[in-house]
């Protein structure tokens, strides 16, 4: 485990060299906050189809809210594309859904 930190330090220690870098991780943090504390509420979906869907939905849910989206809006737009025979809406931001 030494020689691994070793191997990565001058990685680790980034944030005290360079100016305006943060030592946390805190935007990916925050956004699986609300997968966790779901998956601890829950205990877990019951199959590998249940699973699935709640990897995708809470991978959507933590698009929509950072840029801030409404998650039903986009989740109803989802699947009436998907009645209608329509792509699905992009969860890319416009910037990098147009191409240029």
């Amino acid at each position: 485990m030494c020689q691994e930190l070793l191997n990565h330090e001058e990685a680790l220690w980034t944030f005290v060299r360079e100016e305006g870098v943060e030592p946390t991780n805190n935007a990916a943090e925050q956004a699986l906050r609300s997968a966790v504390l779901w998956r601890k509420g829950c205990f877990g979906a019951q199959s590998a189809e249940g699973n699935h869907f709640v990897e995708r939905i809470l991978s959507v849910s933590a698009t929509c809210r950072q840029q801030q989206r409404h998650l039903l809006t986009f989740v109803a737009e989802a699947i009436s594309a998907y009645w209608a025979g329509r792509p699905a809406p992009a969860l890319l931001p416009a910037a990098l859904s147009s191409p240029s």
